[in-house]
């Protein structure tokens, strides 16, 4: 019995870490899709980017996440569909974590969170694309990019700076 025990966990152990390991990989090539990191990089001064979604993928403002999957052939219909979260106020100085003061507090600051969507086009790339990198621009507008150079390089299409204060108005579009 316990060798049938030992056995079975040494194979659920090896499926999980294999699954972990093989991560975005896993993407076929015969659907015509193939899957990549997706990220996000926040512009804005004086605002955080909780979290956000493309197509319904979470990504991560911290390195990138697994995965987004992307037809392997780009169509001028392709779109991005951006969910996103920010924090007007990320430095907000709470009481100490784990207290009844900070519950009410982070509860209070919680409701100033504010929800963003967009839909916008995916630039057209070719055989060599790196995922997805989400830019999150002042007047809660965001940019798109399939890129392998990271941003700030000469070759990244994205130039826009990085602490960006929000204008007096924003237009609209």
């Amino acid at each position: 019995m316990k060798k049938k025990t030992s056995d079975w966990l040494n194979k659920g152990l090896f499926f999980i870490v294999a699954s972990i390991l093989s991560g975005c990989s896993q993407a076929s090539v015969d659907d015509g899709y193939t899957a990549g990191d997706l990220s996000g990089i926040n512009h804005m001064a004086d605002s955080g980017v909780n979290s956000f979604s493309v197509n319904g993928y979470g990504g991560a403002m911290t390195g990138n996440t697994c995965c987004i999957m992307l037809p392997e052939k780009w169509t001028p219909e392709l779109k991005a569909r951006i969910q996103w979260e920010v924090d007007p106020n990320p430095d907000v100085i709470l009481p100490p974590l784990g207290t009844d003061e900070f519950r009410k507090a982070y509860e209070q600051h919680r409701t100033k969170y504010q929800q963003h969507s967009a839909i916008i086009n995916i630039p057209q790339y070719g055989k060599e694309r790196c995922g997805l990198t989400v830019h999150f621009l002042a007047c809660n507008q965001v940019k798109v990019t399939t890129a392998c150079s990271g941003y700030g390089t000469s070759a990244y299409p994205i130039k826009d700076p990085l602490n960006m204060k929000e204008p007096a108005t924003c237009l609209v579009k």
